[in-house]
């Protein structure tokens, strides 16, 4: 294994400063995907009312997010928006920020997507039975949502865990980050090092997302 580099992984500290740097994208991303399923919550429920101001807002909103590379967002939030307002924002909570931007308008659209695929008999049901709106909501639609929702949800860990690579490109010491300095740093003595060492951080995302995935997918099978 020397000659595809792997070694320099367990020279010193490395191997331990590539597990850091990986959970620095995963603490990003979860805190990212905590905010976005929370306001990604409000936002699609607000997406199907019967507002046009409403529905105009949202739909700009989406289409931005979805149009708009989160590098091209990321630059502009960090480097942008300090030289602009001239406040100190560290890159990290830059990084939160941008992702829980994008993953709030993706949730949203999910929770639309759920809120409206509710039969519309249900609403009507509930309502002969005696319930108020907000009750319909709280006992009958949220809850067939949410359990429609909770695949997509944990889908949605897997492509923030996979996205959060770009945050490197604003400064955040991130695995891929970690990565590329070991390489680097032991460019004449393992001249094949980003083979292997590329190849173990492939191996980690690939160890985090793959469980992600499946569990997403049990669910989705379990409960369609």
């Amino acid at each position: 294994m020397q000659s595809l580099g792997i070694d320099v992984l367990f020279k010193g500290t490395n191997f331990l400063r590539l597990l850091g740097g990986l959970w620095v994208a995963v603490r990003i991303s979860l805190i990212s995907v905590a905010i976005s399923i929370a306001l990604g919550i409000v936002v699609g429920m607000l997406m199907t009312a019967k507002s046009r101001v409403l529905k105009v807002i949202f739909r700009v909103y989406l289409e931005i997010v979805r149009i708009m590379p989160q590098m091209v967002l990321l630059f502009v939030v960090y480097f942008g928006t300090t030289r602009v307002f001239g406040w100190n924002l560290n890159a990290e909570t830059a990084a939160i920020f941008v992702f829980s931007f994008w993953g709030t308008a993706e949730m949203g659209d999910l929770v639309r997507g759920a809120l409206q695929s509710i039969p519309a008999i249900q609403h009507e049901s509930a309502q002969a039975l005696g319930m108020n709106p907000l009750q319909v909501y709280g006992y009958v639609i949220l809850p067939q949502t949410v359990r429609r929702l909770i695949p997509l949800s944990i889908n949605l860990i897997t492509r923030m865990v996979k996205t959060t690579s770009l945050v490197m490109m604003i400064g955040i010491v991130e695995v891929l980050k970690v990565a590329q300095q070991i390489i680097e740093a032991n460019r004449r003595t393992a001249p094949n090092a980003a083979f292997g060492v590329f190849a173990v951080v492939f191996l980690l995302y690939f160890l985090i997302c793959w469980p992600i995935s499946r569990l997403a997918g049990y669910l989705e099978k379990r409960w369609s």
